[in-house]
């Protein structure tokens, strides 16, 4: 075994145009004993196309644990491993947590090659602010869990950033209006840096009108910028605004909220200001 161990490179590459390959990143992968990558088949070209002929073996969600135990070893004998995904920035919403962790625990070196991220990519030109946000990767592929999920973040005055799959992208503009609003800002960035980018802004129900209405933008790799809860604001689910308007048909609004909350499970305070601020009661 070598005195010294070996280093692990967590290397960006791009996410759409091979323009934005760093030279660092191209002398990195050339000159280390293996490349980690999330599908060998997808960075194959990749590789090809800057001349790096090192070899590569597969590291993903199904084989990461069993893969990063050999890869630990051969850095614990001196080699330098290199980390890429299929794109962009190597565990963001990608294969690779456990590897660096079991790494850094095991006191081997871990290094970033910073490059391309579609993450910041799209937040950098939302033109929504970036002094607090928080990255929430892909949302929860089923109904129900995706909106318990948006419920939670309602009242979040961060820009939330989010990545979905295109083949669900109606389906979450729909939830997003249901549980944020329709008036929440968002921006769509999708397929960045490639031949049909498009970045399109606005209020959540006008962009799930725009998505609908053109079915070449629910293709592709998206980013969705939606701006945080402005302070103050109350949003309500379609069930609890059905509730609260019934109710204040027959009482005044602080019994009309007291009584909604405990039907919804919405907090008293929250529906009260809503009533107040939305809908004609008479208190």
């Amino acid at each position: 075994m070598s005195n010294t161990t070996g280093t692990l490179y967590i290397v960006a590459t791009p996410i759409g145009n091979l323009g934005d390959m760093s030279q660092r990143a191209i002398e990195v992968l050339r000159q280390v004993g293996v490349i980690a990558a999330e599908d060998t088949r997808h960075s194959r070209p990749l590789l090809q196309h800057f001349g790096i002929a090192t070899s590569c073996i597969p590291l993903h969600e199904h084989n990461e644990r069993e893969q990063s135990v050999a890869l630990i070893s051969r850095l614990r004998d001196g080699e330098n491993v290199a980390l890429i995904s299929d794109a962009g920035t190597p565990l963001l919403s990608d294969p690779g947590f456990h590897l660096v962790r079991e790494a850094r625990t095991s006191g081997i070196q871990v290094v970033p090659v910073p490059g391309a991220s579609a993450l910041l990519a799209a937040l950098s030109v939302a033109g929504l602010p970036t002094d607090r946000f928080v990255f929430e990767g892909f949302l929860p592929s089923k109904s129900f869990a995706r909106r318990q999920h948006l419920e939670r973040l309602q009242q979040d005055s961060r820009t939330l950033v989010f990545y979905e799959a295109p083949h669900r992208i109606l389906e979450t503009l729909a939830d997003m209006v249901e549980i944020f609003g329709g008036g929440r800002e968002v921006v769509m960035a999708r397929e960045l840096t490639k031949h049909f980018e498009t970045l399109r802004g606005g209020e959540l129900s006008e962009l799930l009108e725009w998505a609908k209405s053109d079915p070449n933008q629910q293709r592709g790799e998206i980013v969705l910028v939606v701006g945080g809860a402005r302070p103050g604001s109350v949003v309500l689910d379609e069930e609890a605004v059905r509730v609260l308007k019934i109710l204040l048909q027959e009482m005044p609004v602080k019994q009309a909220a007291a009584l909604a909350a405990q039907i919804t499970g919405q907090k008293k305070n929250h529906l009260y200001q809503y009533a107040i601020k939305n809908l004609a009661a008479a208190d």
